[in-house]
């Protein structure tokens, strides 16, 4: 059996966005995260196109695609809480009146 194309990429970039959302910040997270799902998409339609079924690593695409979710949702909640600091901030400084 033969690795499935993309597979292994899926996976990586589903681990790397959560990585990147934790320790970097929210929008690379997200960014990796559309990659990865992307690659899940496209492995998961090589693996259901071929009638063997030929392909070994499907569980990674699977993985990928929740890891890929994982980090969209820590990136999303990185996005709220930053609007709501950064709004905070903008609050305070306004209702001081000293610009």
């Amino acid at each position: 059996m033969q690795p499935l194309p993309g597979a292994s990429n899926a996976l990586t970039f589903g681990i790397l966005s959560i990585v990147l959302t934790i320790f970097c910040c929210g929008p690379f997270g997200a960014i990796f995260s559309f990659i990865g799902l992307s690659n899940a998409k496209k492995a998961e339609n090589i693996y259901r196109s071929e009638v063997g079924n030929s392909y070994s690593g499907y569980e990674n695409v699977k993985t990928g695609r929740i890891l890929s979710y994982i980090g969209l949702g820590l990136a999303l909640i990185y996005l709220i809480f930053t609007i709501i600091y950064f709004g905070a901030i903008i609050a305070l400084v306004m209702s001081s009146g000293n610009f």
